[in-house]
């Protein structure tokens, strides 16, 4: 796999590397974009794609590695975890997705936009990625 490709990082997000990492692969995975025994690029290829300490991605592996979603193969790359063979439900995959919009819709009603306007950037910014 291409590191280059793997994930995308914001630099100038209040979330830590690590965590930016560690939802991206969580959210490849639950939509079956990364299946059981899929190679993931190694700590120091991610590291140095993404131009970052390889401790920080050693931790998000690691802590992918301890949730399940990763498994560590001695002298081997590490691989996406048996269990994930296929995508998760979309029941599953919107739980995934609640934090953000939750995290949206209480910034929303801070700066007191009206909901539709809210829904329609939403809809708007979904039909824009579709269109890329």
């Amino acid at each position: 796999m291409d590191p280059t490709h793997f994930v995308q990082i914001n630099t100038g997000s209040t979330e830590p590397i690590y965590r930016q990492l560690i939802e991206q692969v969580r959210r490849r995975v639950a939509a079956g974009q990364l299946k059981a025994g899929d190679e993931i690029p190694s700590v120091r290829e991610l590291a140095q794609a993404l131009a970052v300490h390889p401790m920080t991605i050693s931790k998000a592996y690691s802590m992918l590695e301890m949730e399940g979603v990763l498994e560590r193969r001695r002298g081997l790359s590490m691989v996406v975890a048996a269990q994930h063979s296929r995508a998760q439900p979309s029941a599953s995959r919107i739980e995934l997705l609640r934090p953000t919009l939750q995290k949206a819709a209480d910034e929303a009603r801070q700066l007191q936009l009206p909901a539709a306007e809210v829904i329609g950037l939403l809809t708007q910014l979904l039909d824009d990625e579709s269109k890329a």
